[in-house]
């Protein structure tokens, strides 16, 4: 798979007229790393020369990557999944979500595009810097955009990969039945855990679509 595909495909349509929005609105997996692993262990740098402790910076990183597991539950299931009214919202929700669902296949559009991504970063630190201050920030930052950075992954290699592993076939699973069987459950991609605790769980047995 080629890093940058700037040009519609049959397998990546066009959502944009505009030939440079709709090349940016395909990213490589790989691309996700490499922005993301170094933005994470500077975080952890930051933290650490900010005076923090190595137990208070573990302890900032768990907490901040569970928090993710919660927000990406979240913002799957009350803003993916939001169909605002009009023309205009229609188009929102397939920006934001629908492309996937009509195009579940689509290799380039199944991570969020850096020139979204990267602002959202700066976004939620801003956030946790003004909840947690300036020194326990970064920690917490860091096991958060971890957090994001394992769904985006995860996201990939369940909808292109084979996991042998038994825990990644049921995320498999659970993924496949909420895009071809029920949209209104399995809204977890990197963790079924809150779909169980808020009661959106997939319903049926079935094997995981390929």
């Amino acid at each position: 798979m080629k890093l940058f595909v700037t040009k519609p495909t049959e397998d990546s349509p066009r959502v944009f007229e505009s030939d440079f929005f709709d090349s940016m609105s395909r990213t490589h997996p790989v691309l996700v790393a490499i922005v993301f692993v170094p933005l994470i262990v500077g975080c952890l740098a930051i933290s650490a020369r900010a005076g923090v402790g190595l137990l208070a910076n573990v302890g900032l990183f768990v907490t901040g990557l569970t928090a993710w597991t919660l927000t990406e539950y979240w913002l799957h299931r009350e803003f993916f999944h939001w169909k605002p009214p009009g023309r205009l919202g229609e188009r929102m929700h397939f920006l934001v979500h629908g492309v996937h669902h009509a195009w579940p296949k689509d290799k380039y559009r199944l991570v969020m595009p850096p020139l979204v991504s990267i602002g959202l970063f700066f976004l939620f630190l801003g956030l946790f810097r003004l909840v947690f201050g300036s020194a326990y920030c970064w920690g917490w930052h860091a096991g958060f955009v971890s957090g994001y950075l394992f769904y985006d992954l995860c996201h990939y290699y369940i909808h292109h990969a084979h996991p042998r592993f038994k825990w990644l076939q049921q995320l498999k699973k659970n993924h496949m039945l909420h895009h071809f069987d029920d949209p209104s459950t399995g809204f977890g991609v990197s963790t079924r855990f809150w779909d169980r605790v808020f009661g959106t769980q997939t319903r049926r047995s079935a094997p995981a679509a390929e």
